[in-house]
């Protein structure tokens, strides 16, 4: 693991991101004593602010978005002291002497937080590069989206790996930085309970879904070139899949961690051409109601017809020994009937019942991890109902429930990007993303989205406020398996 350092450059200070999650987990890191004495913070973006402007900025960002219990004016006040501003163009070299000369002595290493669009990494490394900012003492933090296929994946990858080798390189996926999500290695791998039958003798199929009662809510242009697929399938929801089917790390660290999840990406199995059409289903939003409100379509919204795909439902298999024959089914959309992220692990039954002749109805074990928007870890079990059983034994699924905000009720609850900040201010790359998993989850993304287009697949409409295209109900129930609503 490489050391703490002295500074944080943040790169598109004044964005949506900075205001809403960067600024607030610095803070909180801050007023818990958890940064580095002595670490300031540098922001830069287009934006014309000096120190004190900059300062204005983050002081109504917190204001707006920190909850009213970390609300402290003195810790604001001295958080704010860290804070600095310099004004850059990253698409040319002129600016980066000048913020060089503003960070000054880097000699204690420097951490880099990099949010831009696309097109603007390779500008941006040249220019850290041409100041002499790209040091062995320094490290990038990028934020998403690192490409929009393989080639272009690579392409962002070669520009940054000539500057910043592999350890020095932390790839961010917020979800990785989220507390249930890190519980899944806890769950896993902390309890004999489940790893014994965690395997296709043990386990029926597993659901993974990521809904969002949202439409577009700004990201027009960004989200109608991405879609569905690229959006949230590609990166979040795979690294769960890797980490619900990877193998047991020999120790919890950066390098076993990610090299058994690599060895899961690339086990998927292909989709491609006409499989794509048996084994995934698209959708677009049309109009509707989510919650109460009645909502537009799509194309409406976007302001122009478009054929993205708002919506998209895989059955996924990992062809390995642990999982054969096991679906994967992955489901994610926007405007759908609620918010929730959530991995479904449903087991096999019980090989015989000695109920049913006394009228006893069994069900398999299900163990719910829930992401958002509560936390928890719920197993249903079978259980007898009180009673006398004259008239037959009355069986009941009922649940066993971990719930963090309960168990934990003490310990205040962290936003990912706090972890995974200090993460990078301390150079610890568990919860980070590495190329060769990168690249493992474009390919495969990339082989549906060929077919797709070999097969001139377009999205089919469903109602805002509803669970998606009935296709995608049908993709599950001819397996005899329901989505859990």
């Amino acid at each position: 693991m490489l050391q703490p350092v002295g500074k944080l450059l943040l790169f598109g200070a004044t964005g949506d991101l900075a205001q809403r999650m960067l600024l607030p987990s610095l803070f909180a890191l801050h007023a818990d004593g958890l940064l580095p004495k002595g670490l300031t913070i540098t922001g830069t973006a287009r934006s014309d602010h000096d120190d004190s402007g900059f300062r204005a900025f983050a002081r109504h960002s917190l204001e707006e978005f920190l909850p009213d219990d970390l609300k402290d004016d003195s810790v604001v006040e001295s958080f704010l002291q860290r804070l600095d501003y310099q004004p850059l163009d990253a698409s040319t070299l002129e600016g980066f002497d000048a913020l060089k000369q503003k960070l000054g002595d880097i000699s204690n290493g420097m951490a880099i937080f990099l949010s831009t669009a696309p097109w603007l990494f390779g500008p941006t490394i040249q220019g850290l590069q041409s100041a002499g900012l790209a040091g062995e003492n320094v490290r990038i933090g990028l934020e998403k989206p690192l490409g929009r296929d393989l080639d272009s994946s690579r392409e962002i990858n070669d520009l940054v790996a000539a500057a910043f080798p592999e350890d020095r390189t932390f790839r961010i996926d917020h979800y990785l930085g989220k507390e249930t999500v890190q519980n899944i290695l806890a769950l896993r791998f902390g309890n004999s309970l489940f790893e014994p039958v965690w395997n296709a003798q043990g386990i029926d199929h597993v659901q993974i879904t990521v809904s969002e009662t949202v439409g577009l809510e700004g990201r027009a242009g960004f989200y109608n070139d991405t879609g569905a697929l690229r959006d949230m399938v590609q990166n979040h929801m795979l690294q769960l899949v890797a980490l619900i089917a990877m193998e047991p790390p020999a120790r919890f660290d950066g390098t076993a961690i990610r090299d058994e999840k690599v060895k899961v990406l690339r086990s998927l199995r292909k989709i491609e051409g006409a499989d794509t059409a048996q084994l995934t289903v698209t959708g677009q939003y049309g109009g509707g109601a989510v919650k109460g409100q009645i909502v537009r379509d799509y194309a409406t919204d976007l302001e122009k017809p478009s054929n993205t795909e708002t919506f998209v439902a895989i059955k996924a298999h990992v062809d390995n020994w642990r999982w054969h024959g096991v679906p994967f089914y992955l489901r994610t959309g926007k405007r759908l009937a609620e918010r929730r992220s959530e991995i479904v692990v449903q087991f096999k039954p019980v090989p015989h019942s000695i109920f049913a002749e006394r009228g006893g109805s069994l069900k398999p074990n299900t163990l719910v991890i829930r992401l958002q928007p509560e936390e928890y870890v719920r197993l249903l079990v079978m259980a007898k109902q009180p009673g006398l059983d004259r008239e037959g034994v009355r069986l009941r699924e009922v649940p066993l429930n971990l719930s963090l905000e309960n168990e934990f009720a003490g310990t205040r609850r962290r936003i990912a990007y706090e972890r995974l900040l200090l993460d990078l201010i301390e150079g610890d790359p568990t919860l980070f993303v590495r190329r060769d998993e990168v690249e493992a989850q474009w390919e495969w993304v990339d082989g549906i989205r060929k077919g797709w287009e070999t097969q001139d697949t377009k999205p089919k409409p469903y109602a805002s406020g509803s669970w998606g295209p009935s296709a995608s109900v049908a993709l599950t129930e001819r397996d005899g398996v329901t989505w859990n609503e």
